[in-house]
């Protein structure tokens, strides 16, 4: 008997890249002897209804073919269930796939992934009645997606280009108050980051080193460092060779608080809403595919 999987997509993901990744996928997939049932949510509400259905369904591996808010969405409804999470990237950042190891730029090569079916348990991160699965973002950077989001021009990584030199402009450090395991910290800083993996915004690794096996989070921040020296960062966190700088502070916790006036987050790309907000490690809350060099390799 043939094993299924749903294959969800993101009809509108990459200007229609999830659809044309999908056609190249399935004839991969039912080669290998799957049945693939396809599946696409029009919007956010049923894109959720549709993963929560896989579940239900009991469904081998629910595989999304989009970018990393469709797995967030997906990741809503196969927290703590037997369903895996399988990946084929076609979005812009795409830091999930990079996370799980997952090719990003050859879909026949994601698609082996699947079929080689690899499945682990990893941790989630949980706030409110939400989780994500690779960073949580508030401050220049939030800032900088609510800007973007609220452009109509132009479309693509431009608008994020011109909204991040329009913040530059008029962004002040921000005053947050933290708790971190019941230690309460009152600082001034340029952002605050939240990991359960290394990276967000194509490949920013804001949180390197983060584990998604250790059942802890990864809080970063920065403290106040000039516009120039800010610009001179960012680069760096390409590389992360930005832990070396002395304005960045790193904490391992099991649950941080996060307050700060007017500031609204971020989680995988998604806006969760504004600050005050918790965060809590949700240790193997999740089944994944993962390929050979995923960050939790060195488990295997």
């Amino acid at each position: 008997m043939a094993r299924e999987i749903v294959l969800l997509t993101n009809p509108v993901s990459g200007r229609g890249t999830a659809r044309r990744t999908a056609a190249i996928v399935v004839p991969r997939l039912t080669e290998a002897g799957f049945h693939v049932r396809q599946v696409e949510g029009r919007d956010a509400s049923e894109t959720e209804d549709l993963a929560r259905q896989a579940v239900a369904d009991g469904v081998e591996s629910l595989v999304v073919v989009g970018g990393d808010g469709l797995v967030h969405l997906a990741v809503q409804a196969l927290a703590h269930s037997d369903t895996a999470l399988g990946v084929v990237p076609a979005g812009t950042g795409n830091d999930a796939a990079r996370m799980l190891g997952v090719p990003r730029t050859d879909p026949q090569r994601a698609a082996d992934v699947v079929v080689a079916s690899r499945v682990r348990t990893i941790d989630l991160a949980r706030t409110g009645g939400r989780r994500f699965l690779c960073v949580l973002s508030a401050g220049f950077d939030a800032i900088v997606n609510e800007r973007a989001n609220a452009m109509r021009w132009p479309r693509g990584q431009m608008r994020y280009n011109l909204a991040t030199l329009a913040e530059l402009r008029v962004f002040r450090p921000i005053d947050y108050t933290l708790d971190l395991d019941g230690d309460v910290r009152r600082v001034r800083a340029m952002m605050v980051a939240v990991g359960n993996g290394p990276s967000f915004g194509g490949g920013l690794r804001i949180t390197e080193g983060a584990s998604v096996t250790d059942g802890l989070l990864d809080v970063v921040f920065f403290h106040p460092i000039s516009k120039p020296d800010l610009v001179r960062t960012y680069p760096t966190l390409f590389n992360a060779t930005h832990r070396d700088h002395p304005a960045f502070e790193h904490h391992r916790v099991h649950t941080v608080s996060i307050a700060a006036a007017g500031i609204t987050a971020y989680a995988d790309g998604e806006r969760l809403g504004p600050l005050p907000l918790t965060v809590t490690a949700e240790p193997a809350a999740l089944k994944v595919l993962v390929g050979h060099d995923w960050v939790g390799a060195e488990h295997d």
